[in-house]
């Protein structure tokens, strides 16, 4: 390991690369820090410590919530319009052409699209979360204001949006998922100080668990994110003029956990949502809507139901995320275009059929793991009334993911290095 940093450091080109990636997440985090004007930071503390809605928003902001900066929606516009181009795959053929079969020119024109969707979901959520802050007495200002911070904190999420592609286009590693990263990783000292600032040795049994079970969880998700099948691909042999062609024998790997960290956003949208729409009513002069809404937030404030209801739907949505970014039947088609077949297969519906059937069963485990790590932090709290969002489940698990992603890009940099 210290060879390959002295190499990191020799290089000019990494050490530029990771220069880059170094200022753009210090640019981020000094722009997380300017909140916007007119906070009760008092009533801002209480509240967060009492919903873990919001909480929950917080880590997806990468940590900018907490003190309501300009970048307080994060990247979480830029993750909901990529998540509904996905979805429209399935509804426009086209757009599924764009994605798929035009190669890299057709995804820069499919992210294109979702950084032009980014823009209007900024603002509606900006708005939205301003308003519910707003009725907290969190916010005090008047119309015009309103409309000047939700423009500021739309433009926030914009602007880290750029950074995120800057860090992809210049830096290492991937540019959206790293400012998520440095927020989760920013907070640790904070919970650190406060965790032995309030020191009681009684709570040491419960500190001792909750180690265990961040590194326990940390080999977890690296074992399942490395975790694959690996099918066994032959080539048949083709002669072409006087040269033989073909004839070897490859793998096709299939991942574990193929969906990533992807269906934990999905179910925390599909939940984090009538929970804004029935915070934004409650206060309305409806009965009948501060009704609905009322039942809406007593019922998911009930952390056994809302667990029950978002291990479900993690398990769902990585069902459904996997066989949106894995075909079988294009992947089988490809294999018979090549001349690759699988041993004992047919080539065709056949191949297709064994691949849906071996991916269906692996996507079990991943799918159950991700559900167990997704509520993780959920069934703590419930069981010992400590909130451990910072080592919850779903931190742990997009830091490691983030860290073994970018250790793959400089790993992969160094090769190229090692052959020059």
């Amino acid at each position: 390991m210290w060879n390959k940093f002295l190499l990191i450091v020799k290089d000019p080109d990494l050490r530029r690369k990771f220069l880059y990636l170094l200022g753009f997440l210090a640019a981020f985090r000094l722009a997380a820090s300017i909140p916007v004007p007119g906070i009760d930071a008092l009533k801002l503390k209480e509240f967060f410590a009492a919903n873990q809605f919001f909480g929950l928003l917080n880590l997806f902001s990468g940590g900018a919530l907490d003190n309501l900066s300009i970048m307080m929606l994060g990247v979480g516009p830029y993750i909901t319009s990529s998540i509904i181009m996905q979805l429209s795959t399935m509804i426009f053929p086209r757009l599924k052409e764009i994605y798929q079969e035009e190669g890299e020119a057709g995804r820069q024109r499919f992210n294109q699209y979702s950084r032009v969707i980014t823009l209007p979901l900024a603002l509606i959520q900006g708005f939205g979360l301003l308003t519910i802050l707003e009725r907290q007495g969190i916010l005090q200002f008047a119309f015009s204001e309103k409309v000047a911070n939700v423009i500021i904190v739309a433009a926030g999420s914009i602007l880290l949006m750029w950074i995120g592609e800057l860090i992809s286009e210049y830096g290492i590693g991937n540019g959206v998922s790293l400012p998520l990263i440095a927020g989760i990783v920013s907070r640790f000292p904070l919970d650190l100080r406060q965790t032995l600032t309030n020191f009681d040795p009684s709570q040491l049994p419960t500190l001792i668990m909750f180690a265990v079970l961040s590194v326990v969880t940390v080999a977890a998700v690296v074992v399942i994110s490395e975790g694959d099948r690996s099918v066994p691909i032959y080539y048949a042999k083709r002669m072409r003029g006087m040269r033989m062609y073909g004839g070897m024998t490859t793998y096709l790997p299939l991942k574990v956990n193929q969906a990533g960290v992807i269906p934990i956003i999905f179910a925390l949208s599909m939940l984090l949502l009538p929970q804004m729409v029935a915070n934004f009513f409650a206060a309305s002069g409806n009965i009948i809507l501060k009704t609905v809404a009322t039942f809406v937030v007593n019922f998911l404030a009930n952390l056994w139901l809302y667990a029950a209801i978002y291990f479900i739907l993690v398990v769902l949505f990585t069902y459904f995320y996997t066989f949106i970014t894995f075909d079988p039947q294009a992947v089988s088609q490809n294999l018979q275009k090549s001349g690759a077949f699988i041993p004992g297969i047919r080539p065709g519906n056949p191949t297709a059929e064994f691949l849906y059937y071996i991916i269906s069963r692996i996507t079990l485990t991943g799918a159950l793991f991700l559900g167990v790590i997704a509520v993780l932090p959920i069934v703590i709290q419930a069981a010992t009334n400590i909130t451990t969002l910072t080592v919850g489940g779903t931190a742990l698990l997009i830091v490691v993911s983030v860290v073994l992603e970018t250790a793959k890009q400089v790993e992969g940099q160094l090769s190229l290095r090692a052959y020059e």
